[in-house]
């Protein structure tokens, strides 16, 4: 093929076409074709992927702010406020918590998210919003009144004496400790139960004034009766049904929020109303997802 019909070469450049980083690029020889520009940036494959992650880090976290601020936590309480959380204690509660001391330090970036997360041993911290809905509930019991609506009473404790069953790590004792008189934790997993105590501690070195909670290592199915009667109860694991026990020890006028098994085998969340002459009212509020129900301690 003669030269002239050849196809002017493109890859690999040649030596002379390549740009060089402190002239600026090789003279083009007189009568040649001019070398391509040849972008004098580095190509990062990963690049894309780095800016992704900085930016979830981002959505996760407000830039320039640690998690320990308030503004982090602020920016959580909006987020259930869109989701219809309205009750002003729950907010507070969640505005004053900083949920990052209660996950593992590997996803302490995500502590601000509306996700679970695993905290060992099987078990998940839940998701802020399930927390948020599962405390309102008990918030606003018959009975009580709607410290949400305005010129309304501010009932400061709405909890009264309250029951936990399945502490976890202790996110959720220490909002319930907020809003109750007195709040007793039930972990039936040791290693759990000294892990939220470990968590609480580091809480109280934060937040000196917090009330305490009291963390019982034992079975939860079994509640506990030394503390009985509770205005609340609320639970973090779902059973085929509710036990006897909780709802021996649940007071007249009291609430009880737990998740139970459905006929589809799901769970659903349920609402207990003990009425001033001792029957129950239930009623249901959704699907939920929990981890089962166990007896025993180990």
């Amino acid at each position: 093929m003669p030269p002239s019909d050849r196809k002017p070469r493109r890859f690999p450049l040649q030596l002379d076409q390549v740009a060089s980083p402190r002239s600026g690029g090789a003279r083009t020889p007189i009568g040649s074709t001019p070398a391509p520009r040849v972008s004098r940036e580095i190509l990062r494959p990963q690049a894309p992927l780095h800016l992704a992650e900085r930016d979830r880090q981002r959505q996760a976290t407000p830039q320039g702010l640690g998690l320990d601020s308030a503004q982090v936590r602020l920016r959580m309480v909006q987020r259930l406020q869109a989701d219809g959380i309205s009750h002003p204690g729950v907010l507070q509660a969640f505005a004053t918590v900083p949920r990052h001391l209660f996950v593992d330090t590997a996803l302490v970036n995500q502590a601000y998210e509306d996700t679970s997360l695993p905290i060992g041993l099987g078990q998940t911290i839940s998701k802020p919003s399930v927390v948020a809905a599962m405390i309102q509930l008990l918030c606003v019991r018959p009975g009580l009144p709607r410290s949400d609506m305005p010129g309304a009473p501010t009932n400061t404790k709405p909890l009264g004496n309250c029951l936990e069953i399945g502490t976890g790590c202790g996110y959720q004792a220490a909002l319930l400790g907020h809003l109750a008189r007195r709040v007793v934790s039930i972990e039936r997993l040791r290693d759990l139960h000294l892990k939220a105590r470990g968590n609480l501690e580091q809480l109280r070195a934060v937040l000196p004034a917090w009330p305490d909670v009291r963390l019982v290592y034992g079975d939860g199915m079994i509640g506990h009766a030394p503390a009985a009667p509770f205005d609340t109860i609320i639970a973090a694991a779902g059973g085929s049904a509710l036990p006897q026990a909780w709802l021996d020890q649940l007071a007249p006028g009291g609430r009880l929020v737990a998740p139970t098994e459905d006929e589809r085998g799901g769970q659903v969340l349920v609402i207990v109303d003990r009425l001033p002459d001792g029957r129950f009212q239930q009623t249901r509020a959704g699907a939920v997802l929990f981890v089962p129900l166990k007896s025993g301690t180990t």
